[in-house]
C-alpha cells in the first residue's frame, strides 16, 4: 500500500469506448454522427491512415502501410495499430500468399463516408418547422447552462444556496463515489472522490458526470447505442439553435429529459447550450475557456495569489467562496472580495480529504484574475513549489508487502539468500543485526524454492 493519492479516472473519448464489449463498439458505428466523432477526435497520423484506405474496400498490406512513415516515426506507428484495433476500427487479416493487412471496418467505412461526403440516411438533428416565439439567447443559454451546473456543485460542498436539484443527479452522485451517505444518516456527505471532483475543471466536471450517467442507462431501461448516438449527434449541432424532439423515441426523450443539467428542453423543441455541445469531445477542452468569449474577466478569473501566501478572491459567489475554502483559510469577507491564507495545514487537511498537490496548483492558475497575466507567471512559482513540497511532507513513507526471512543458521547463508534476492531484484530490506531480509511478495515463492534447493544440497 501506498501513501500516494489516488486520483480520479477521468477518461477520454477513446478510452471510454475501449471499455465498450465490441458488440457494443460495432452497433455504435451504424451512426454517422458517431463515425465523425470518433475520427476527428483521433490523433493527425491516425486519421491520415484511414483517410489513405476509406476508399479501398480490400485489406491493404502491412508492409506498404508501414512504407507510408520514416523508420523514426515506428513508435508511433505501433501507437496509432494498437489504438485503431482497440476501438476496432480496423483488423487485422490474411491475404493470398500469407500476407498480413488491415482492413478497415465496413460499417465505419460507410458511415464515415456518409458523414464526409453525404448520402444515405439523415443523421443529422432537424429544427422545428415553426420558430420558437420565446427564443433562447446564446447569452441566456450560457447563463442557464452554468447555473444548472453549479447548482449540483451547491449541492456537494453544502451551500444552504443551491436550488433542487433532480433525483437523476443525486443517483449519479451516489454512483460514481461523489457522495455518499453514512450509517444511521439520512444526508448526503462529499467524498474523498468528491473533493477532488469539485477542483476539476468544468469540461471535466461534465464529462465525468456523463461518464457515470451512461454507466447506469442500462439499469435506467435506455439504449446506450441510442444514448451516445445522441451526444454525437448533438456535438454537431448549433448553438442557439432549437431541435425538434417530436420525431425522438421514448427512451430519447426520457434520455433528453435527464440533460436538463446541461440543456435546456421546452415544448417539443430543445436548445443545446456549450455543456451539452462539448460533451462528446470528452474532458481535453475547457469548458471555462470557451466560455470565456462571452464572459467578462470578473467571471473568467478572479483570483489573485501574492508571494506571502494571501489569497484575494473577487467574487460574491458562495460557490467559489466555498472552494478557495476547500485550501485555504478563510480570514475576511466583503461583498465583492474574500481575503484568505495558505497555510501548511490548509494544504493538508484539502490533502486528508483527498484533494491533490497539482489540482490545487491547476485550480488557483485557470482561474487566475485577468491582471495576473499581465506580469506572468500568473501563480508565483514560489506558491507552487511550497504546496507541492508539503505534499511530499506526507508521502515520505512507502508501504509495500512482503515476507520476512529471519532465524538463519549462519551468517553464509544469509548472504547467499540476500545476493540472490538482489539479483533478482525482489530484495525490500536487509540487516545483518539479527540476519533478517524482506522480499517481496511476487518475488516470494521464487527465492523460496532457491533456498529449499539450497538446503536440501546440504548447505545449511
Amino acid at each position: 500500500m501506498s501513501l500516494q493519492q489516488r486520483t480520479l479516472d477521468c477518461k477520454d473519448l477513446h478510452s471510454y469506448l475501449k471499455t465498450l464489449p465490441a458488440t457494443v463498439l460495432d452497433r455504435l458505428y451504424n451512426h454517422p454522427a458517431t463515425c465523425l466523432a470518433v475520427f476527428r477526435e483521433l490523433p493527425e497520423l491516425s486519421r491520415l491512415y484511414i483517410m489513405r484506405i476509406l476508399f479501398v474496400d480490400q485489406a491493404v498490406p502491412k508492409a506498404i502501410m508501414g512504407s507510408w512513415v520514416s523508420p523514426n516515426s515506428a513508435k508511433e506507428l505501433e501507437d496509432i495499430v494498437k489504438l485503431l484495433t482497440e476501438l476496432r476500427l480496423w483488423q487485422e487479416v490474411e491475404m493470398q500468399g500469407g500476407l498480413k493487412g488491415w482492413l478497415l471496418n465496413p460499417t465505419f467505412r460507410r458511415n464515415l463516408k456518409g458523414a464526409l461526403l453525404g448520402g444515405g440516411n439523415e443523421w443529422s438533428m432537424k429544427p422545428p418547422t415553426d420558430a420558437d416565439p420565446k427564443a433562447r439567447g446564446i447569452a441566456i443559454l450560457d447563463e442557464y447552462a452554468m447555473g444548472r451546473w453549479e447548482c449540483v456543485l451547491h449541492f456537494m460542498v453544502g451551500s444552504h444556496q443551491h436550488e433542487v436539484i433532480s433525483s437523476d443527479a443525486l443517483q449519479i452522485l451516489q454512483h460514481a463515489g461523489l457522495m455518499k451517505k453514512e450509517p444511521g444518516e439520512n444526508q448526503l456527505t462529499i467524498t474523498r472522490d468528491g473533493f477532488q471532483f469539485l477542483l476539476m475543471d468544468t469540461s471535466a466536471q461534465v464529462w465525468y458526470f456523463l461518464l457515470q450517467y451512461l454507466d447506469t442507462a442500462t439499469a435506467r431501461g435506455l439504449d446506450l447505442i441510442d444514448c451516445l448516438g445522441f451526444l454525437f449527434q448533438l456535438s454537431f449541432s448549433t448553438l442557439g439553435q432549437d431541435y425538434s424532439t417530436d420525431s425522438m423515441s421514448d427512451g430519447l426523450q426520457k434520455f433528453l429529459q435527464h440533460l436538463r443539467e446541461f440543456g435546456l428542453r421546452k415544448d417539443g423543441r430543445f436548445y443545446p447550450t456549450r455543456l451539452a455541445l462539448d460533451i462528446a469531445s470528452g474532458p481535453k477542452k475547457s469548458m471555462l475557456n470557451t466560455m470565456a468569449a462571452t464572459s467578462s474577466n470578473q467571471s473568467s478569473g478572479y483570483i489573485v495569489v501574492e508571494t506571502n501566501y494571501r489569497v484575494y478572491a473577487y467574487t460574491d459567489s458562495s460557490l467559489q467562496v466555498a472552494l478557495i475554502a476547500l485550501f485555504c483559510e478563510l480570514m475576511y469577507r466583503f461583498p465583492n472580495l474574500v481575503v484568505g491564507i495558505i497555510t501548511r495545514e490548509s494544504v493538508r487537511q484539502a490533502l486528508r480529504s483527498g484533494i491533490t498537490a497539482d489540482q490545487i496548483v491547476s485550480f488557483l492558475r485557470q482561474h487566475a484574475h485577468p491582471e495576473c497575466y499581465k506580469e506572468p507567471p500568473v501563480l508565483p512559482s514560489t506558491i507552487a513549489d511550497q504546496i507541492k513540497l508539503w505534499a511530499i511532507e506526507r508521502d515520505r513513507f512507502v508501504y509495500k508487502e512482503g515476507v520476512l526471512y529471519n532465524q538463519f543458521d549462519s551468517q553464509a547463508d544469509f548472504e547467499i539468500l540476500k545476493n540472490y534476492a538482489q539479483e533478482r531484484g525482489v530484495l525490500v530490506w536487509h540487516t545483518t543485526h539479527g540476519r533478517k531480509m524482506v522480499v517481496t511478495k511476487e518475488g516470494h515463492e521464487e527465492v523460496r524454492k532457491f533456498w529449499k534447493r539450497h538446503s536440501r544440497n546440504g548447505s545449511m
